[in-house]
């Protein structure tokens, strides 16, 4: 079975130049979809012979966009700073060999570019509670690299097309069809943001914009302001 990444971009040349790397002997198709990067990283994806498709940024969009330009039957969705490794690769040729269905992985809390998960700690704990949360409620986050069979997407429609909260509704839309495959093998999500606006009120805020959500908040707005927050 054929696999392909879909990586969304905006000024990612760093992180993306590493995941590309780690991905050239996977044998899957890398997509990239640059939101109009004033870096390097379209020099990056051409560089590692990644498929490049433009789109304005915006998340759901570039991921949308992407798995539709794709060509694997399974498509990854794979954030730029994500860390994984050889065992990531292995356990989703693994799952792409069986019938189709979706899921994600667990995460940790990690600094790049070793992306080594805390043996203990705010960010050992941090990461535990986000992978509970998310077998209680099949509810994944796009940290998770959520990964899906390509019929299961067409019957859903494709990803929603929006900038905030689409990893959420997405997997509210999938979850309606089968519960998520949980792969235990935790993928590095960087902790800049975490040790930038402290481990509290990174908690508090993320739950903010979730019930801002679930009550019926525009991603539109919500996205205006997260990435607001983001530029301080």
């Amino acid at each position: 079975m054929s696999v392909s990444v879909v990586v969304p971009v905006l000024n990612d040349a760093p992180a993306l130049a590493a995941l590309l790397e780690m991905l050239a002997s996977s044998g899957f198709e890398c997509v990239v979809v640059d939101g109009g990067s004033t870096d390097d990283s379209l020099c990056v994806a051409h560089r590692h012979d990644a498929r490049v498709v433009c789109q304005a940024a915006n998340r759901g969009a570039q991921l949308d966009i992407g798995w539709r330009a794709a060509r694997g039957e399974w498509i990854w969705f794979v954030h730029a700073d994500s860390g994984i490794d050889t065992r990531h690769l292995d356990a989703l040729q693994r799952i792409a060999s069986g019938a189709p269905a979706w899921g994600r992985f667990d995460v940790c809390v990690a600094d790049p570019p070793g992306y080594l998960g805390p043996v203990f700690g705010w960010r050992w704990l941090v990461g535990s509670a986000m992978n509970l949360r998310s077998a209680l409620t099949h509810i994944c986050t796009g940290d998770q690299a959520i990964f899906a069979h390509r019929d299961l997407l067409r019957s859903i429609r494709g990803v929603p097309r929006q900038p905030l909260m689409e990893d959420v509704e997405l997997s509210k839309r999938l979850r309606r069809i089968s519960r998520p495959v949980r792969c235990r093998e935790r993928i590095g999500t960087d902790a800049r943001r975490w040790r930038r606006d402290g481990v509290l009120r990174t908690i508090l805020s993320m739950w903010a914009y979730r019930i801002r959500y679930f009550f019926g908040g525009s991603p539109d707005e919500l996205a205006r302001r997260y990435y607001r927050h983001d530029e301080r």
